[in-house]
């Protein structure tokens, strides 16, 4: 079988070589930052030692320590990856570029979501090929995650991970232009923990300039937490390593399986851990113990504090969420059917100070089951209500999408659960679809086809065929349906701030 033919670009570092594919070039690992390990691995991202000669940029190469957990029933390998890749030179970046004369080509970034411990650019649901095939210059990233990633350790700068994301974006804008992309037409997008990241990423005095749009699936600014609140949980895993809760500690914990032990025991819900805030919330609902932290340089406020001041005001906003988002978590399972009144109460009790009254306004007792009234409470909670939030708060322009098409798998119970949108966003129903797929056997192409369109449309001019979203108007684009509606104010909108 003849090799695929190659190409070579000179970016700042030196030169790259990546493999053409049918119509399309492809350039994967390309490193925007030097190895996470070493003196390295608790600092901020440091430059690539430029290299001499022709570097391949074939491979996808390894990705951030993890551990993947199987669903129930479903194959969630396209959504996540295959888990870890070893391996020290994971901040990396690949690039997919369109075929013919490449110049000034509108740019998207894609950061993957994974609770921000798995995870990794080389998810199959999200290959850069559609986007590329399109006209657009798809690069996807890999950051750290974890106790590497999203641990306030004493003596360790805060909020790596977004640090990562960062200093990626730094390097889109200095060397996309080689590859025929225009670097002042750079749109970032990402679903669940990556939208949060790209949420907070609008928030932060850090990004101003790296990037004009932003398109954020499936999260928003309110999972973050105060950094000492965080320490908890730094003091929870060195107790459990039995290291002191600070630098020089969890320096004697290499990455691998010891740290991944640890990090799967404290996320269990039986961990015996406590990180509400003063208000008594804990706004990942136990989902993820590692998220960002604000008080710092990155984020020195809560993202909607910062919104309200004006950060992101020059950042066109596409933010939506799935109508159905906790179905991924609580029907796979069985847990759904299961739960009766006063357990549904003490899950939601450990996050929502509230909980009987959330309870109570999202219909048990009304003829809902307990389990059923927290699972739609949830999926507005964690994911719906706090997007709107976050667009009211936006003072840029700001477009507002509900992704209503539901799954019939698990007799029609999984809906429009979280992740759902991935496949259609990336006309990529392929990977997701068969027995044991999200989508099921038959998903409609015609959707695929309608939303990736949106998605090239907004990257390559801001446009949307629908009008903005206000606090007023609050005018959401139903993605299936087609049509612009008037959104009410959800009921979880009363136990939120």
């Amino acid at each position: 079988m003849p090799m695929p033919s190659s190409d070579t670009i000179t970016i700042a570092a030196g030169t790259v070589q990546g493999l053409h594919e049918g119509d399309l070039t492809v350039f994967r690992g390309i490193p925007y930052a030097a190895p996470p390990v070493g003196e390295h691995r608790f600092a901020p991202p440091q430059p690539v030692l430029p290299w001499t000669g022709i570097r391949p940029a074939h491979h996808a190469g390894p990705n951030a320590p993890q551990r993947t957990r199987a669903v129930p029933g479903l194959d969630a390998t396209p959504l996540i990856g295959h888990g870890w890749s070893a391996g020290d030179d994971y901040l990396t970046l690949d690039v997919w570029c369109p075929a013919g004369a490449r110049q000034a080509l509108p740019v998207m970034v894609f950061i993957h979501g994974g609770g921000f411990v798995l995870g990794s650019k080389d998810a199959a649901v999200q290959s850069g090929q559609t986007f590329a095939r399109d006209g657009i210059l798809y690069v996807a990233i890999n950051y750290r995650l974890g106790v590497d990633g999203f641990l306030p350790i004493p003596g360790v700068p805060t909020n790596l991970g977004l640090r990562d994301m960062i200093a990626a974006l730094h390097w889109v804008r200095e060397n996309i232009a080689a590859f025929g992309g225009d670097p002042a037409n750079v749109t970032i997008f990402g679903e669940s923990a990556g939208a949060m990241a790209i949420a907070d990423l609008i928030a932060s005095p850090l990004t101003k300039g790296l990037f004009r749009r932003a398109i954020v699936q499936s999260g928003h600014g309110a999972m973050t937490r105060e950094v000492g609140v965080a320490q908890r949980l730094v003091k929870k895993l060195a107790d459990m390593l039995g290291v002191t809760p600070d630098r020089a500690g969890f320096e004697r914990v290499p990455p691998g399986e010891r740290l991944l032990d640890a990090l799967e025991k404290v996320s269990l819900p039986t961990a015996r851990i406590d990180l509400r805030g003063a208000d008594g919330r804990e706004p990942v609902f136990g989902i993820s113990r590692f998220i960002p932290v604000h008080g710092d340089d990155v984020l020195p406020v809560e993202p909607l504090a910062a919104l309200r001041a004006g950060a992101g005001a020059d950042v066109e906003l596409l933010i939506g969420s799935n109508r159905e988002e906790m179905n991924l978590y609580l029907v796979p399972t069985g847990v759904r059917e299961k739960l009766g009144r006063l357990l549904s109460w003490f899950v939601l009790r450990k996050s929502q100070p509230r909980a009987w009254a959330v309870l109570k306004a999202y219909g048990m007792g009304n003829g809902k089951k307990p389990g059923h009234a927290l699972t739609d409470a949830m999926s507005d909670l964690v994911f719906r209500w706090p997007a709107r939030r976050f667009a009211e708060e936006h003072r840029g322009r700001t477009h507002v999408y509900d992704f209503e098409w539901g799954s019939p798998r698990y007799d029609g119970g999984l809906g429009a659960s979280h992740g759902m949108e991935l496949p259609f966003v990336f006309d990529s129903l392929a990977t997701c679809t068969g027995e044991d797929g999200l989508c099921g056997t038959a998903p409609p192409q015609d959707l695929a086809t309608r939303i990736h369109a949106l998605w090239v449309r907004f990257a390559r001019d801001g446009s949307l065929p629908w009008a903005p979203f206000d606090r007023e108007t609050r005018i959401v684009r139903n993605l299936a349906a087609g049509d612009a509606v008037y959104e009410p104010v959800m009921p979880a909108a009363a136990f939120l701030p």
